[in-house]
């Protein structure tokens, strides 16, 4: 077919739309290498190429009914737990998987937590099993380590059924791995009631097990939760606490809600009402009564000896919607009394600086425990000595708020789409909250491991992950990636970018192609050579300086050279012989075009002692070619 000029401009100007569209939309996939099972999810228009859910999306989810009994002497948890289950898939669904949790702690069960012989049970005890009011044949059941999975009568797309599981097992005293008792008269109390696992577009059921690694994969659902402990106990939970009048004495219901309210912080329980038992109603059991919507857990936590301080502050300046946060501890925990105020700083962080949205719960409590971990609405945080130790662990673990539990990542799958951005925000926020921290937490780890054999992409499944693998990929890696894409965008369209993720999938299942793309999309770029580099391809980062030209004695040439073949930021110090330092910063998009070597031009304003490459968040393998020194 023959074109005349006009026409052929015409095509080729098209061509250019055409071309430009796809550099910068979030549909390029030229370079993001896609699973037969991710591949199909825009088959079927549940995902879209531009990072927003599809037109056919779905997730299924539940309304959860439970009552428990928890006896501290025994440790010994009985309870019901009533599920409305609602098959919002496009699939007949014959089977229902479940998750038993406490069968961690199940003699002979798998996992890769050492776990004390005192602790190994019989894990959880169903005694009845319910599909809508038929009870199910026991022997037929089939648990296996922490799934347990049941034919049912075809659950037809749209349709619901009603489970009722009598269950009861015995919590773990000591190996307290997120959950177990943390005293003789407080416990923390996680993955308690069986729940129907969650099944997706991606692989169905998830199926994978609790080893003790990898974490949590949970759908969005509507909790109730009716918990009756011995009468001198308080309780704190995810949700909100509907029967304070019922459980509270009333000076205790009067200061829960000063604190929220008020901006400063409110002694809710002291040690004087410890001493005079002026905390809990006086009775010989108390029934705690907890609701929470849509949200991916339910923890709860008691203690019979807690103070509990609190404080609230606006986290949504259009609404003035307020959150309470409560720091729930042992007095004899001395660093614990300016938790609160760590906390309360994290919260206000993270709503109006880093990644500036409102924190979407009514409260966080930070309950003094045995281990570093997060739950909806709360965290089971040990006392440290340090106070930058116990800054960063707060507003790493209250960070978690937003990922993975307002966006509901699959982390058992993809832990660095929750843990990276915990690291990030711990990074951020705390030289907000104390300027002096400088927090490099696992960079060094990275740094010493990094193009090794078991250093694998990030893109690696997290199941697959062993050793210092496991922690690099999980934490400093994908937070430097997102470190990285922070400072080449700028925070305004950063910010832009990653609340357009937000508003996708909160509420949602994401997954890491949907990130990706919707950081695409919201920025209005093509990030793909980025996230290839960082979080696809093998590979060290390996800077050098390689050659300094000086002409006038005051004008600088210094050659930075990518020996490695991961991208990272160049960072120049240059040392004057007043001890003065001038800083010169490149992002990582100076290596955007494969290029292998760089040149920053600089004038001297002194005499130069010496010019040193790196910093803080540059990892590099080697570091010996990083100075240039002046001879004389």
């Amino acid at each position: 077919m023959c074109f005349g000029a006009n026409n052929l401009l015409m095509v080729r100007y098209r061509l250019l739309l055409i071309a430009l569209l796809f550099a910068t939309s979030g549909f390029a996939q030229t370079y993001l290498v896609k699973p037969l099972n991710i591949e199909a999810t825009y088959k079927k228009e549940t995902r879209t190429l531009g990072g927003a859910p599809g037109k056919n999306y779905w997730q299924n989810t539940a309304d959860y009914r439970i009552k428990i009994n928890f006896n501290p002497d025994t440790r010994l948890l009985t309870g019901t737990v009533d599920i409305d289950y609602i098959n919002n898939s496009p699939d007949t669904l014959k089977e229902l998987v479940f998750k038993l949790y406490p069968n961690f702690y199940k003699k002979n069960a798998m996992r890769n937590y050492k776990v004390d012989a005192a602790d190994m049970g019989d894990g959880v005890k169903i005694k009845k099993l319910s599909i809508n009011q038929t009870d199910k044949d026991l022997g037929k059941v089939q648990i296996d380590g922490t799934n347990m999975r049941t034919e049912v009568s075809p659950l037809l797309s749209k349709g619901k059924l009603h489970v009722t599981v009598d269950y009861s097992y015995t919590l773990n005293k000591t190996s307290h791995v997120r959950t177990g008792q943390v005293d003789s008269g407080s416990y923390f109390i996680a993955y308690f009631f069986p729940r129907i696992a969650v099944y997706d577009d991606i692989d169905g059921w998830n199926r994978y097990q609790y080893l003790g690694n990898e974490e949590f994969y949970n759908d969005f659902c509507h909790f109730n939760a009716d918990i009756t402990v011995p009468g001198k106990y308080a309780v704190w939970a995810t949700g909100d606490l509907i029967n304070a009048n019922e459980v509270y004495q009333p000076g205790i219901v009067k200061q829960i809600e000063i604190a929220g309210k008020a901006d400063s912080v409110t002694d809710v329980i002291t040690e004087a009402d410890l001493k005079n038992g002026t905390v809990t109603s006086k009775n010989t059991f108390n029934t705690w009564k907890f609701e929470a919507d849509n949200v991916t857990d339910l923890a709860f936590a008691l203690s019979d000896h807690y103070l509990w301080k609190a404080s609230s502050l606006v986290v949504d300046s259009v609404t003035r919607r307020r959150t309470r946060v409560d720091a729930v501890f042992n007095p004899i925990h001395k660093d614990y009394f300016e938790v609160v105020n760590y906390a309360r700083k994290t919260v206000e962080a993270m709503s109006f600086k880093f990644p500036k949205w409102p924190y979407p719960y009514p409260h966080e409590t930070v309950f003094d425990g045995l281990d570093q971990m997060e739950y909806p609405m709360m965290v089971n945080d040990n006392p440290l000595d340090k106070m930058e130790d116990e800054i960063e662990l707060t507003d790493h673990e209250i960070f978690h708020t937003m990922f993975p539990f307002y966006m509901g990542i699959n982390e058992t799958k993809y832990g660095w789409m929750d843990e990276g951005w915990a690291t990030i925000g711990e990074w951020v926020i705390s030289p907000i909250i104390n300027p002096t921290i400088v927090d490099d937490y696992a960079i060094e780890s990275y740094e010493s491991n990094a193009g090794k054999e078991d250093d694998v992409p990030i893109i690696t499944l997290t199941p697959q992950l062993a050793g210092v693998s496991f922690l690099t990929n999980s934490y400093p890696k994908p937070g430097l990636g997102y470190m990285y894409v922070k400072d080449m965008l700028g925070d305004a369209l950063f910010t832009k970018a990653l609340h357009y993720y937000i508003e996708q999938w909160h509420g949602k299942h994401p997954m890491p192609y949907d990130f990706f793309n919707c950081m695409n999309t919201g920025s209005g770029m093509n990030l793909n050579w980025f996230w290839k580099n960082w979080f696809f391809d093998n590979g060290a980062p390996d800077q050098a300086i390689t050659k300094v030209t000086v002409t006038n004695k005051k004008d600088y040439q210094v050659i930075i050279t990518n020996i490695g073949t991961k991208m990272v930021p160049v960072d120049l110090t240059v040392h004057y012989i007043n001890g003065t330092t001038k800083k010169i910063h490149r992002d990582v998009s100076c290596w955007k075009n494969g290029n292998k070597a760089i040149a920053i031009n600089f004038m001297a304003e002194k005499t130069v002692l010496k010019i040193d490459l790196g910093g803080t968040y540059d990892p590099d393998v080697n570091k010996k070619d990083n100075t240039y020194t002046v001879t004389k």
